[in-house]
C-alpha cells in the first residue's frame, strides 16, 4: 500500500511539471487565463518548491498585466521564503528569478539604477543555482537598462555576452532574435543605421515565432529607428504595426501606450496636429497613473511643441512651466526636449536660452560620440576575448576531432577484421559441410550397395532353388504350403524394406519370424527360438531402422547354429531403459564371433547396419549405440555372440537438413 501510494505521489508530481510548464509557455499569450490556472490549482499543490514557483508565475503574469502593486505582494512572499530557506540551489534559482522580476518592474517605473542592481543580483543567482537557461534573458535586461542609462558599450557588452552563452548553451538561432534587435537599438542610439538595419534583419527572419510583446518590442524600436533618421513615414508605418498588434492583446495596456506616444511624436512632426493631440491626450492619464518619468517627460515635451504647432505660444509657455524635472530620463528625450526648448525660445525671441539648449544638444551629440569610441573599443575587446576563446575550442575540437578520427580507424580495423574472420570462418564452414554432404553422399551410396549386395547374398538363388526343391518332393498339406506361402512374404518383405530407411519394430520382428520359420527345418528339432518383449512397449510406434534385426539374426544362424552340434538356441530380447530408450538384444550359443571361423562372411550386413547408424546419429543428438560381444548363455554356459542395440524412443529418421548441435 505504502508502494502504490508512493508512486501515486510521484505521478502527481511528474504531471504538475508538466502543467506548469505549459502554463509557462502560454503565460506570454493568456497572462489572465494562466492566472486563474493557478489560482485554481494553489490549493492543491503540496510540495513547497513547486508552490512558489507557481506563486512566481502569478508575478509574472501580474507584471504582462501591468498590475505591479499585486507582483510587488507576491514576490514579496516569494522573497520572504527564500530568505528562511536559503543555501539550496532550488532556492538560489528561484531567487534569479524573483531579482530578474524586480528588475523589470523597476524598469516599468523609471527606476534604471535599481533595475540594474537587481539583474546583476539575478545573473549570480543564476550562476550559483545552475540555472544557465534562464542567463541569456537576465544578459538582455541588463543589457537593455545599460543602453537607457546612455551606456552604450556596457549595453552591447551584455548583449554579445548573452549570444555567447547562447552559444555555449546550444541555443536554437529562433531565441536569439532579442539579443540582435537589442544590438540594433545600440546601433540606432549611436547613429550607425547601416549595423542597425543589419541586426534588425537578422531578428526579423524570426518575426513569427515572437511573442505579442517581443513583435511590439522589436516594431517599436524599429520604428524608432527610422524616427531618427527622420523618414517619419516608414516611422509611422511600423508605429500603426505595433499598435495593430497590441490591440490584439487586452493585457497590454503598457505596451499600447507606449505606442501612441511614438504615433503622436510622429504625427506632430509630419504637422497633423489633431491625431498628434488625439494619441498624447488619449495615453497621459495612463502614465499619471504609473508615474513613468520617461514617458511624462515625453509627452510633456511634445504638448509643448505641439501648442507652438498650433501657434498658441501662450500655451506652450503654461505647458513648459507646469513640466516636472525627472531625475532619470534618457539621453534621447534630454535630447529631444532641448531641440523643441530651442525652437520655443526662437519663437518668442529669447536667443540666450535658444542658443545655450542649442549648446547642451552639441554637448549631448558629444557624448554620445564618446560613447561610441568607447562601445567600439568595448566590442574589440570583446571580440579579442570571443576569439581568444573560439581559438582555444577550435584546437580543442580539432584535438578531438583526431581522437575521433583515431577512433573511427580503430573502428573501421575492428570492422574490417571481423568481416573477414566471418568470411574466412564461412568459408571454413562451407567447406566443411560440403565435406560432410560428400561424406553423407559416399555412405549413401556405399550403404544402397551393401544393401543390394546384401539382398544378393542373402536372398540367394541357390538358397531359393534349394528351398523350393525341399518344398516339391515333400507332400503338399497345410502345413507343408505355408512353407512356399512363407518363402513369399519373406521376398516381397525383403524387397520392400530395401528401399526403407526406418520401419517399426513389429514389422522387423515379423520379418525375422518368417525368416526362422523358413530356416528351422534346416537347423533340426534341437533349435529353440526365444522372443522376449516388455509388455509396456507400443511395438507398432517404435522405429528401428529397417534391418537392424534381421541381419544380426541372420548372422547368427547362418555362421553359427548352422554348423553347431546338440541344442541351438536364438534369443531375442527387447527391454525398456530409463530416459526413454530401449534396449534389443539378439545373442546365440553358436561358439561366439570368430574372424577365424570356417563360416566367417563377407560382413556386408554388418556394414550395412553401422554406416545406417552413423548417418543417422549425425542428425539426432541422441545416438543409437551398437555392441557386438561374446557370451556364455543358457544353461551350459556355451560361449554365443550377442549383438546389443540401444534406441532413443524419440529418435528421429529425417535427414534433415540441420545437424545436431
Amino acid at each position: 500500500m505504502i508502494g502504490c501510494r508512493g508512486k501515486r505521489e510521484v505521478n502527481r508530481v511528474d504531471s504538475i511539471e508538466k502543467l506548469y510548464q505549459q502554463m509557462e509557455q502560454l503565460s506570454a499569450d493568456s497572462p489572465e487565463k494562466v492566472n486563474r490556472m493557478v489560482d485554481t490549482l494553489l490549493p492543491s499543490v503540496t510540495d513547497s518548491m513547486m508552490y512558489y514557483r507557481l506563486l512566481f508565475l502569478k508575478v509574472r503574469n501580474c507584471f504582462l498585466s501591468f498590475k505591479l502593486d499585486s507582483a510587488d505582494y507576491f514576490m514579496d512572499r516569494i522573497s520572504f521564503f527564500c530568505d528562511r530557506h536559503q543555501g539550496s540551489q532550488e532556492i538560489d534559482r528561484l531567487y534569479a528569478l524573483v531579482y530578474n522580476a524586480r528588475g523589470n518592474i523597476f524598469v516599468r517605473t523609471s527606476q534604471v539604477d535599481s533595475a540594474c542592481y537587481c539583474y546583476l543580483k539575478s545573473f549570480d543567482y543564476a550562476n550559483r543555482g545552475g540555472k544557465r537557461e534562464v542567463l541569456p534573458d537576465i544578459c538582455l535586461n541588463l543589457a537593455d537598462v545599460y543602453v537607457k542609462q546612455g551606456r552604450y558599450d556596457l549595453g552591447s557588452l551584455w548583449y554579445n555576452r548573452s549570444l555567447t552563452i547562447a552559444d555555449s548553451l546550444n541555443m536554437p538561432d529562433e531565441q536569439r532574435f532579442p539579443a540582435y534587435y537589442g544590438l540594433a537599438q545600440v546601433n540606432m542610439e549611436l547613429r550607425d543605421f547601416s549595423a542597425c538595419d543589419y541586426y534588425y534583419d537578422l531578428a526579423y527572419k524570426y518575426y513569427d515565432k515572437m511573442h505579442p510583446f517581443e513583435k511590439h518590442i522589436y516594431l517599436n524600436n524599429r520604428g524608432n529607428s527610422y524616427y531618427y533618421r527622420q523618414d517619419y513615414m516608414t516611422a509611422l508605418k511600423y508605429f500603426r504595426r505595433s499598435l495593430t498588434v497590441v490591440n490584439q492583446y487586452p493585457d497590454m495596456t503598457f505596451e499600447r501606450n507606449l505606442t501612441m506616444i511614438n504615433l503622436g511624436e510622429v504625427f506632430l512632426l509630419l504637422n497633423n496636429t489633431d491625431s498628434a493631440s488625439y494619441y498624447l491626450q488619449k495615453c497621459r492619464g495612463f502614465f499619471d497613473s504609473i508615474h513613468h518619468s520617461t514617458a511624462l517627460y515625453c509627452i510633456d515635451t511634445q504638448l509643448m511643441e505641439l501648442a507652438l504647432k498650433q501657434g498658441n505660444v501662450a500655451l506652450a509657455r503654461e505647458r513648459l512651466k507646469k513640466a516636472v524635472k525627472y531625475d532619470e530620463v534618457e539621453p534621447n528625450m534630454i535630447h529631444v526636449r532641448n531641440r523643441y526648448l530651442q525652437r520655443y525660445y526662437e519663437k518668442v525671441g529669447d536667443y540666450k536660452h535658444a542658443y545655450h539648449y542649442l549648446k547642451e544638444n552639441h554637448r549631448i551629440d558629444d557624448s554620445i560620440r564618446n560613447e561610441r569610441v568607447k562601445m567600439r573599443a568595448a566590442e574589440i575587446e570583446l571580440k579579442y576575448t570571443q576569439d581568444s576563446t573560439l581559438m582555444k575550442k577550435e584546437i580543442s575540437i580539432r584535438e578531438k576531432e583526431n581522437q575521433v578520427l583515431q577512433l573511427h580507424q580503430l573502428m573501421y580495423g575492428i570492422v574490417g577484421g571481423c568481416f573477414l574472420l566471418i568470411a574466412v570462418v564461412s568459408a571454413v564452414i562451407l567447406y566443411r559441410k560440403r565435406q560432410r554432404d560428400r561424406e553423407q553422399w559416399r555412405m549413401q551410396n556405399a550403404m544402397t550397395s551393401l544393401r543390394l549386395e546384401n539382398v544378393r547374398n542373402r536372398i540367394s538363388p541357390h538358397f531359393i532353388f534349394n528351398v523350393l526343391n525341399r518344398e516339391m518332393n515333400l507332400h503338399k498339406g497345410d502345413k507343408e504350403s505355408q512353407n512356399l506361402i512363407g518363402l513369399t512374404k519373406l521376398i516381397r518383405r525383403n524387397l520392400e524394406l530395401t528401399d526403407c530407411l526406418a520401419v517399426s519394430l513389429a514389422d522387423e520382428l515379423d520379418f525375422v519370424d518368417t525368416y526362422v520359420k523358413l530356416e528351422r527345418q534346416s537347423l533340426g528339432s534341437e533349435f529353440e527360438y526365444r522372443l522376449d518383449l516388455a509388455e509396456q512397449l507400443d511395438l507398432q510406434e517404435m522405429k528401428v531402422p529397417s534391418m537392424l534385426l534381421q541381419i544380426p539374426v541372420e548372422n547368427a544362424i547362418k555362421h553359427g547354429l548352422r554348423l553347431k552340434e546338440g541344442k541351438r538356441l536364438l534369443l531375442i530380447q527387447v527391454h525398456k531403459l530409463e530416459n526413454n530408450q530401449v534396449e534389443i538384444v539378439i545373442c546365440d550359443n553358436g561358439g561366439g564371433y570368430r574372424k577365424t571361423s570356417v563360416s566367417y562372411g563377407t560382413g556386408t550386413g554388418m556394414k550395412v547396419i553401422t554406416q545406417t547408424i552413423q548417418l543417422l546419429n549425425m542428425y539426432n543428438s541422441r545416438p543409437i549405440l551398437m555392441k557386438i560381444n561374446n557370451v556364455l548363455i543358457g544353461e551350459e554356459k556355451e560361449m554365443g555372440c550377442e549383438v546389443r542395440f540401444v534406441v532413443p524412443l524419440d529418435y528421429s529418421y529425417q535427414l534433415k537438413k540441420n545437424r545436431k548441435v
